[in-house]
């Protein structure tokens, strides 16, 4: 019998935010950088996508969304993969602390 891998109980994302999204009709590499890109490369690319993060109106939303799924890869909400890890864990010691 095979086993069913069960995803975590998470309740459905709402999409609506996205339409009025700053990145929306932006290129996708800009956001989720390209196989085997070099450190120089990604900075550069990142500090673009996140220029049109900081002046998107629904950047709470997407930084929301992508922290508590958790999107393991991309710039969301203006914070790349290891800042949204961050973001994670303080998120977390401060649920606890309440």
């Amino acid at each position: 019998m095979a086993q069913v891998r069960r995803q975590a109980n998470l309740p459905r994302p709402s999409w609506g935010w996205q339409d009025a999204a700053a990145c929306r009709g932006e290129d996708l590499v800009l956001f989720f950088g390209p196989d085997g890109e070099r450190q120089p490369e990604r900075e550069i690319r990142e500090r673009k996508a996140k220029q049109i993060c900081m002046g998107c109106p629904v950047r709470g939303e997407c930084l929301d969304y992508a922290v508590s799924r958790p999107e393991k890869y991309g710039t969301w909400g203006g914070l790349n993969e290891d800042e949204r890890a961050s973001e994670r864990r303080r998120r977390m010691r401060r649920a606890n602390a309440a």
